[in-house]
């Protein structure tokens, strides 16, 4: 499970979606509830394709991947 912060702003007709720990990774939607889907679902394929980008970049190294949990306050 991930938690992030998402802001959602009202833009004309528009909701414009982003999250402020990921930057880049913004959306929009006609609705609310549109654009909370499609940030969540940028959110996941950013992760992916992270993920995938590190593990090929890893490959034939010595390396250690472990989960590393960070709380803030």
């Amino acid at each position: 499970e991930n938690r992030f912060t998402a802001v959602f702003e009202r833009d004309g007709d528009w909701w414009i979606g982003y999250v402020e720990e990921i930057p880049g990774i913004n959306t929009q939607g006609r609705t609310l509830e549109e654009a909370r889907h499609n940030l969540k679902e940028a959110v996941a394929l950013i992760l992916e394709a992270n993920r995938q980008l590190s593990e090929r970049e890893l490959e034939g190294k010595e390396a250690i991947r472990e989960e590393l949990l960070v709380t803030t306050s």
